[in-house]
């Protein structure tokens, strides 16, 4: 098995992206992007089919994220019992419309580098990971001055984090913030998700309306909907 990948997608390259709506998926579409050519989205759902698995994203705004993204979405629903089998189902029909290399986020969990290079050796892709082994707190800083925006809007309320960070900006002031409270900047640990809400791959601002609170055991969920006019302007 592989120990060190490729961060750059060849000159004009052909890929498909692994895409959860969050800050780490998007960056690396963002590097992605500057060489290769992206012709599709994959996102994975929970069972019901209503969410994303990942950050809990309903449908509506994964649609509409991809939209300001101008790029097709291919998505699975998945129990994690049959998740690889979904995962490695979509990364086929991502190759039969052309893709050559699977992008995805992932920074430094040899498991996850392992796990989509096993999925990418049984579909036939090459596998390039832009954020691979970088510095954790450059990346999330990397991304705030390119002009990414987004919220918190997952926390695991074992891990440090609060249940006021629901909805905040991620500036790399809240960032120091959080590295004192003891919380990774990147979330690694599974202490925060977010979701991008504007940035130097939309054509526009995502508009969202912010909800009430769901809980589920140690997690806080920051319910969002789609403003009527979030693509306007």
């Amino acid at each position: 098995m592989h120990n060190s990948w490729n961060r750059t997608v060849i000159q004009q390259q052909k890929f498909v992206a692994s895409y959860s709506g969050g800050k780490d998926s998007s960056l690396a579409l963002y590097h992605a992007l500057q060489t290769g050519e992206a012709i599709v989205l994959i996102v994975m759902l929970e069972e019901q089919g209503l969410k994303s698995r990942s950050h809990a994203m309903p449908l509506d705004i994964i649609d509409a994220q991809a939209e300001l993204i101008g790029l097709p979405i291919l998505k699975a629903s998945a129990t994690w019992n049959d998740y690889e089998q979904q995962f490695l189902s979509l990364l086929k029909q991502a190759k039969r419309l052309g893709a050559e290399t699977l992008v995805t986020g992932d920074i430094d969990l040899i498991q996850h580098a392992q796990w989509n290079q096993s999925m990418c050796d049984q579909s036939q892709l090459n596998l390039v990971m832009p954020l691979w082994q970088k510095p954790r707190l450059d990346i999330v800083c990397e991304f705030i001055e390119l002009g990414f925006v987004s919220i918190i809007v997952t926390i695991n309320l074992n891990l440090g984090m609060r249940v006021e960070d629901l909805g905040k900006t991620l500036t790399v002031e809240f960032i120091k913030e959080l590295i004192a409270r003891g919380i990774d900047p990147c979330g690694e640990a599974g202490e925060f998700h977010t979701t991008l809400i504007d940035g130097p791959i939309f054509k526009a601002p995502l508009l969202l309306d912010k909800g009430g609170i769901l809980y589920h055991e140690n997690y806080a969920f920051l319910t969002l909907q789609l403003k009527q006019n979030h693509l306007e302007g």
